[in-house]
């Protein structure tokens, strides 16, 4: 059973090591010329079926229209993701992946697989099946 002070450490050891894996995945993101933010946004455009309109974009990632208009203008800029017109209204701006996105998309899921693996190298396959467990129950 964990004590009270068990807990601050089971927290702050979480906490550690969600920094470690972020901290190795912008390593090996930097030659793609790509910031944290701007690789969340794109794997938000990029999970999305078919283009998104630029609102449902801020919403998914919880920030606000004319800073996702900022992150989509430089994402844009890289050629990675591209801006139409929606034909059923006009008014309405949608963002999608184009086929350089695609690319860096899975240099992004490659270096999320090797920076986790750098971080759980040091536990059984067993271990990694209860901690995916266990971080389901917190996820629902």
């Amino acid at each position: 059973m964990l004590t009270v002070m068990g807990e601050g450490e089971l927290v702050e050891l979480f906490l550690r090591t969600g920094r470690r894996i972020r901290r190795r995945q912008m390593v090996l993101l930097a030659p793609l010329g790509i910031s944290p933010g701007q690789a969340r946004a794109l794997r938000v455009i990029g999970r999305g079926e078919g283009a998104l309109r630029m609102s449902e974009v801020a919403a998914r990632l919880d920030i606000a229209a004319r800073s996702a208009t900022g992150v989509v203008d430089s994402l844009e800029g890289m050629g990675l993701v591209s801006r139409t017109v929606d034909s059923g209204n006009r008014r309405v701006v949608l963002v999608g992946v184009t086929a350089e996105g695609e690319k860096v998309l899975g240099a992004m899921v490659s270096a999320r697989l090797e920076a986790g693996e750098e971080v759980f190298s040091g536990l059984s396959f067993e271990d990694r099946d209860r901690l995916l467990e266990v971080l389901r129950k917190l996820d629902s």
